[in-house]
């Protein structure tokens, strides 16, 4: 395992005026709470923490747009590397826009597939919102815009033709206001994505999940990523994040299908998001993802172990 530290806070909008966002303070936390003793990666990158802006930059809508192309194309080359290295990267973010550029280190060696665990589909783009009412927060809009939909300034990367991931080749897992009246990317529902809302997860249970997840990936076969954004566990559970909200996936049921996903040989990486340390002021809450990790990880390590001697 290569662990990739990526402090990055650009994609979140302010909570409130004078706002900074905590998440760039995750990967110090989750180190402090015992990541590295617990996972013991090979390899730990860290990546310089980007300057937030609330103001406008020159021609994007995006909220730091810019620096997220900059701090992603950096994020970029980490990846790759480890990748070449025949690593596997765990990218510890930060918020979710560092998603991108993960997915465009992976995207290098060819096709790639995406299993997208998120309580919000992060489906925001030009097509269901006016971007001349309010900045764009790249966050909320990840999966758009890894499927090609939203500004070139980070849809578009070098060596890559067309979006960094297809929509069949999307499952995503755990989208939680989805049946709500006023859901805010019902367009989403006309993708070509496989969506497994937090409802339909919790009815069929993690064996059930996989099996889904599992039917799309095999459709190609090809490598594929995973994200998980910490506010797919109820806010009950894991409310140091920007937008918590129930219902969330049981935590023993999330650990089971992340386990199993990163243990497939097909894993290329994954990346972690959205911890707000801000919002943890006795460290419990680093603690108890520390221990997730630990969990989700645990079945990989006996996955690639060695054989034993004879």
């Amino acid at each position: 395992m290569c662990l990739v530290r990526a402090p990055s806070n650009l994609g979140l909008r302010p909570l409130r005026p004078g706002h900074v966002p905590g998440t760039w303070r995750a990967p110090q936390a989750l180190t402090e709470a015992g990541l590295i003793e617990m996972l013991s990666p090979a390899k730990v990158v860290d990546l310089d923490r980007p300057t937030y802006s609330t103001k406008p930059q020159p021609g994007t809508r995006l909220r730091n747009g810019n620096a997220i192309r900059s701090f992603n194309l950096e994020l970029a080359e980490i990846v790759a590397s480890a990748l070449g290295r025949g690593e596997f990267p765990l990218v510890v973010g930060g918020d979710c826009a560092i998603l991108l550029g993960a997915l465009a280190a992976a995207r290098r060696s060819g096709p790639l597939a995406l299993v997208h665990a998120d309580g919000h589909s992060d489906f925001r783009h030009p097509g269901n919102y006016d971007i001349n009412a309010s900045l764009g927060s790249a966050a909320g809009m990840d999966l758009a815009l890894a499927t090609g939909r939203g500004e070139p300034l980070l849809t578009d990367w070098p060596g890559i033709v067309g979006p960094l991931v297809a929509d069949k080749q999307v499952i995503q897992i755990g989208e939680r206001e989805n049946r709500d009246p006023d859901f805010a990317w019902p367009d989403i529902n006309s993708t070509a994505m496989t969506l497994i809302d937090v409802f339909a997860a919790r009815e069929l249970g993690a064996a059930k999940v996989l099996e889904t997840t599992r039917a799309t990936l095999a459709r190609t076969g090809w490598p594929y990523w995973v994200h998980f954004d910490v506010d797919t566990l109820d806010q009950t559970v894991m409310p140091a994040v920007d937008s918590p909200g129930s219902p969330g996936i049981d935590p023993d049921d999330l650990i089971v299908i992340l386990a199993a996903l990163v243990a497939d040989p097909r894993c290329a990486g994954m990346d972690i998001t959205i911890f707000d340390p801000d919002l943890d002021p006795t460290g419990e809450l680093a603690a108890l993802l520390v221990s997730l990790l630990g969990r989700v990880f645990a079945r990989r390590d006996v996955s690639f172990a060695p054989p034993a001697s004879p």
